[in-house]
């Protein structure tokens, strides 16, 4: 036993100091030697360094990397400064083609000006070196006010006196007409006017438009404004309402009060999902926004809903009527309540639009003109078919009646003004190809208001027909001038007499887009 013991006692080992792992660190332009156990980490060199990091120091390598072969751990200092430099914008240069100018002379609309911009850059450090600079934030401070230039045309064209005021879309500007067609000027110089939305005032001191800002978020389609038409200098309100494609205008009647329809931006075509709304808005004289209300809540819009919803006001302001895909009603202006009054089966397009039935009212509200989907047994099913009609609907009677077969899908049927006490005509576009009138041009028609008495009024025969559009109406006959209806072909203004089918060319340029006539 004894013997045992003293084997044990012979074997035993003695322990040792434990072996430590020198480690240099670089930092600050120094070089530092600490010692650590083996396994430790980079931070804790760094923290038996007192080395303390700032948050957007960097060290190589990371902090979290456990010491092995790590002989050299370097320290990089960051940091960061923010530089903000004036950026001047110079202005843009702008000719407009006017064929009320002797052609070649030039004249001076507007002269520009510079504006100014102001740029915050991140300038990143490392070591005291810079490494990068990039832009931060960019904010204008003024906007660059673009040089507009007028420069005659051939005016081969005599002037003759008017109802109201016209205001059209050329080149993304807004000229007036007022008097007489030969006294027209510039509204808007913007060049910018999108063209969804032109709408004049019924004292004509306001004009309703959309503008496509170039700087424009993403997500903004554009944005609505007024534009003043009773003073010398241009005067433009942002009224703040951005994505407004359709259904917005001056209520008949109510000179400060209109209505608009908002969408939802998509990047997915068409671009928008409608939201199918009716928002009201009145101003005061300075074109503030003094008050306003929800007609009409955001809704689906029926079938095809994404394309949108057509609203349109009485002439005398008290009745609205809607037209979507899927059926045409009345809307109570008070409750937002729609009542539909015919169901309209919606066309498969097949392609990224939808087809919306055109409506108009008659003078005495009491008809809705619009047009109308047929069937036709020869397609598999209702949505392809290619018949269209004028119809009118005579809502306190419950009466709808077919005026006119075969006219193609953009007929757009729009009533004159009151002719006498109890007579008024009805202008409507006939396709020349009512089967494919998708892609189709048109003929201007006119009838009576029961529907007799069809004739086509322009283009003379032989002549190109026109594109699909909305034709306007003059207001009432006053001094002498006739009723007449403005439309839009070769991109010039004409005024056909709905009577004698004798037409005018009013302007010359080619590059009218839209008008309205109050």
């Amino acid at each position: 036993m004894a013997i045992t013991t003293i084997l044990i006692t012979g074997c035993a080992v003695t322990p040792t100091q434990t072996t430590l792992v020198s480690v240099v660190i670089s930092v600050d332009g120094t070089k530092l030697t600490v010692d650590v156990p083996p396994g430790s980490s980079v931070q804790a060199a760094l923290d038996k360094a007192g080395i303390t990091l700032a948050p957007l120091d960097k060290v190589n390598p990371p902090a979290g990397s456990v010491i092995a072969d790590i002989s050299l751990i370097t320290v990089t200092r960051v940091r960061e400064e923010f530089d903000t430099r004036d950026v001047t914008i110079p202005f843009e240069h702008q000719t407009v083609r006017n064929e009320a100018l002797p052609e070649g002379q030039t004249m001076m609309i507007q002269p520009g000006e510079n504006g100014q911009r102001q740029d915050t850059y991140r300038r990143v450090f490392e070591d005291e070196q810079q490494t990068a600079e990039t832009l931060f934030k960019s904010q204008v401070i003024k906007e660059a006010k673009p040089e507009i230039v007028m420069i005659g045309v051939r005016a081969p064209f005599s002037s003759t006196a008017i109802q109201g005021h016209i205001v059209y879309l050329s080149s993304g500007n807004i000229w007036m007409m007022e008097g007489s067609t030969g006294n027209r000027r510039l509204i808007v110089t913007t060049a910018d006017a999108d063209g969804h939305v032109l709408s004049l005032s019924n004292d004509g001191k306001w004009v309703l438009f959309t503008r496509k800002l170039k700087d424009s978020e993403p997500n903004i389609i554009n944005s609505l404004w007024l534009a003043r038409t009773d003073v010398k200098t241009e005067t433009l309100v942002n009224l703040h309402v951005n994505n407004v494609i359709n259904a917005a205008g001056f209520i008949p009647g109510k000179d400060v009060t209109f209505t608009y329809s908002t969408v939802e931006s998509r990047t997915a075509a068409p671009g928008w999902q409608s939201n199918n709304d009716l928002q009201l808005l009145r101003i005061d004289n300075g074109g503030q926004i003094i008050g306003g209300k929800e007609i009409v809540a955001v809704n689906s819009g029926g079938v095809f809903g994404y394309w949108g919803t057509r609203y349109v006001w009485s002439p005398d302001g008290e009745r609205l009527a809607y037209a979507r895909p899927d059926s045409i009603g009345l809307v109570d202006p008070d409750s937002g309540e729609m009542t539909e009054l015919m169901h309209i089966t919606p066309l498969q397009t097949r392609g990224d639009w939808a087809w919306v039935p055109a409506i108009g009212w008659s003078p005495d509200h009491r008809s809705l003109f619009f047009t109308n989907h047929n069937q036709d047994p020869a397609v598999s099913t209702p949505e392809q078919s290619q018949r269209f009609n004028v119809s009118v609907t005579v809502p306190r009677q419950g009466l709808t009646l077919e005026l006119v077969p075969e006219t193609g899908m953009f007929a757009y049927p729009i009533p004159s003004p009151w002719l006498d006490e109890s007579n008024y005509l009805v202008a409507y576009l006939q396709a020349v190809f009512p089967g494919q009138s998708e892609t189709s041009r048109t003929r201007l028609m006119v009838m009576d208001r029961d529907g007799s008495n069809h004739r086509q009024v322009f283009p003379p025969e032989g002549s190109q027909p026109i594109e699909p559009q909305q034709v306007t109406w003059s207001p009432p006959p006053e001094d002498n001038i006739p009723q007449r209806i403005a439309l839009i072909y070769q991109g010039n203004i004409w005024f056909v007499d709905p009577f004698t089918g004798q037409s005018q060319q009013i302007t010359g340029d080619g590059l009218v887009s839209m008008l309205a006539w109050r």
